[in-house]
């Protein structure tokens, strides 16, 4: 009898099940599907490309010897992403299987949209995660919940637009597809249009080289629910701004529903025309902050009850994470899967100690909740770890300043400049959030901190005498990771 892919790797799963700790099969192995069997190699779908380089490296010959008995005869086993599940959302890498496919972003002619792709990573299709129930409400986050489940009861009615603005990793995207959820939960034939602002430009300038603006027209303007993700990147862009405006009109005069996310609120977007700015606050404007320290704890639970690892990761260790990493979701999130893949491969148990060896590099970076550095950073020598305060040393040294000159209100050019790559460091080599920097540099708003790393960049760009001065800092900053 010849069996199929799906049997002959659920033979394989039902070894590997006895052999490996539970824990470890079900981070890695469970959420992976038999996608065909070519002679004697197999072919097994895994969520994304870390997991399947994981899978290949730590578990590839492991399941190949277990075939001769399990089978009766040699075989390979090579695993590689499931394209169906390549756009899946990196929260999702530890969830086994949705039983039903995810709801697509629907356009004009309610269809699946083909021309009208998602932005950041979506490509049109809403993510079954990001609906209301998973959503966890805190102090920095209760206003945009209450305003989008204000628009999700009226579509069009209250609160439009809805303009959602804050931080990267903070759950704009979440609510904004939440909304969609509840329309659609309500009346499936629902027109729904998600779409990422630099999608929106090129499917704007492919339509106008393509002579299709009709079409393009249509399938933005005739649609119940608009969602468009990263606004902020229309600066510069006076077409797009142009064929915005009207897109817009179009929704709004129709009484269907608009939400816009953003990194900033509008009035500080850039090379944004008035008339857009006038627009993105003619319904409510609400950001997102940090969560604090409840807030975190409850995420971290959220995420557990989510991904079934209520058993897994202990109270103590969920709260030792919250403690600790406090720039955004997404990071407490990463944290967690990098605290899963660690456990794993030392086949241990999660405790307190194996998440604080996990996590070294994110804790010994992390700032304190006043956005100061963590402890140990003495200043600016050879033996330092890096952190906020070792950066502010080294670029303040080079410059001639103190440290404190560079978090203090004076805006003088001698300590603007020095401030602004000090900025730009913290960004790049520690990867903090837009508003723990402004936190460490004084107490400025993460549009200031914005507006000193796109300096800081453009100065790169222009004078090859600061770009070397930077890129020597840069290094010496960067052996301190070793």
């Amino acid at each position: 009898m010849t069996l199929s892919a799906t049997e002959v790797w659920s033979r394989l799963l039902d070894r590997a099940r006895q052999e490996l700790p539970e824990q470890t099969f079900r981070t890695w192995l469970e959420p992976t599907e038999a996608l065909s069997l070519d002679g004697h190699t197999i072919f097994v779908g895994a969520p994304d490309q870390f997991a399947a380089d994981w899978n290949d490296s730590k578990h590839s010959s492991l399941l190949a010897s277990y075939a001769p008995i399990a089978l009766g005869h040699p075989l390979q086993v090579v695993f590689k992403v499931h394209e169906e599940r390549r756009e899946r959302p990196q929260m999702d890498f530890f969830v086994a299987p949705l039983p039903e496919p995810p709801k697509p972003a629907l356009g004009a002619a309610g269809a699946a949209t083909g021309g009208v792709t998602g932005g950041a990573g979506s490509r049109g299709v809403l993510s079954d995660r990001y609906t209301f129930d998973h959503f966890v409400i805190g102090k920095s986050n209760e206003l945009a919940a209450a305003a989008a489940q204000a628009a999700a009861q009226a579509p069009g009615k209250v609160y439009n637009p809805l303009f959602i603005y804050g931080d990267t990793g903070l759950g704009k995207t979440h609510l904004m597809q939440a909304v969609a959820h509840a329309i659609l939960e309500r009346d499936p034939a629902k027109r729904i249009t998600f779409v990422g602002t630099e999608q929106f430009t090129n499917d704007y300038v492919t339509a106008v080289q393509g002579r299709s603006m009709p079409e393009f027209r249509r399938r933005y303007r005739e649609t119940d629910l608009l969602l468009v993700d990263d606004v902020q990147f229309l600066k510069g862009k006076e077409g797009t701004q142009e064929e915005f405006f009207h897109t817009f009109n179009a929704i709004y005069e129709a009484g269907r529903q608009v939400i816009l996310t953003s990194d900033r609120p509008p009035a500080e977007i850039p090379g944004l025309e008035a008339r857009l700015v006038s627009r993105f606050e003619w319904g409510m404007v609400a950001d997102i902050a940090l969560p604090d320290f409840e807030h975190r704890v409850a995420i971290l639970r959220k995420k557990a009850e989510l991904d079934h690892l209520e058993l897994t990761i202990p109270d103590d260790v969920i709260q030792f994470i919250a403690e600790h990493i406090r720039s955004s979701v997404r990071e407490l999130e990463g944290s967690i899967i990098k605290l899963l893949a660690y456990a794993s491969l030392k086949k241990s148990d999660i405790t307190v100690d194996v998440a604080r060896e996990a996590l070294r590099d994110k804790l010994r970076s992390a700032p304190n909740e006043r956005g100061g550095a963590g402890t140990g950073a003495a200043g600016w020598s050879g033996d330092a770890a890096l952190t906020v305060a070792t950066i502010q040393s080294a670029v303040a040294r080079e410059w001639g300043v103190t440290p404190d000159g560079l978090k203090s209100k004076t805006r003088t050019k001698t300590l603007t400049v020095p401030r602004q790559v000090a900025m730009l460091f913290c960004r790049e080599l520690l990867g903090l959030q837009l508003v723990e920097i402004g936190n460490a540099f004084g107490g400025r708003d993460h549009s200031t901190v914005i507006h000193s790393l796109e300096r800081a960049n453009e100065s790169i760009g222009e004078d090859p005498a600061f770009a070397d001065r930077v890129k020597r800092i840069r290094s010496a900053l960067e052996a301190l990771r070793s």
